[in-house]
């Protein structure tokens, strides 16, 4: 499957999805549509779909935002130094839809892994398993439940 960012997808975005996606924002806590999900599938790019995370991996934080121990494709996660805001944070965007996903923090759960990918749900969407196979995502199945 080819994942990349085009102006089609583009023009699809909410305006909060194109404001956190193409102009590095983010949401506000506890208001996007996954803080609570707890459904079993893959959080992909909302630009490129490309795979992203698991359901798997996501724990509560308690931050406000979605959060994850680890990315489902390490390939398709790019992290990057960011200045903004007068602190030195690492930025988190995604390789083909070069979408601002949210950062990662060192304070994650020490058994897994210690870090913490707070993600703004604007730049996912999320693929039930159920839907997984059907959608060309049936690769990343055996990664999205609990063993």
């Amino acid at each position: 499957m080819t994942y990349r960012k085009t102006d089609e997808a583009i023009r699809k975005l909410t305006p909060e999805q194109f404001r956190v996606t193409q102009q590095s924002g983010t949401e506000r806590p506890f208001t996007g549509e996954y803080n609570d999900n707890k459904r079993t599938g893959i959080y992909v790019d909302i630009v490129s779909g490309e795979p992203l995370f698991a359901s798997s991996d996501k724990f509560d934080s308690g931050c406000g935002w979605p959060s994850f121990t680890k990315p489902i494709a390490p390939a398709n996660v790019e992290e990057l130094q960011d200045r903004s805001h007068g602190m030195i944070r690492t930025e988190v965007r995604s390789k083909h839809g070069d979408s601002h996903l949210g950062h990662v923090f060192p304070d994650g759960p020490r058994d897994r892994g210690g870090l913490r990918y707070c993600i703004n749900s604007a730049s996912l969407r999320f693929v039930p398993r159920e839907e997984m196979d059907a959608e060309g995502y049936g690769a990343f199945i055996n990664q999205v439940e609990d063993i």
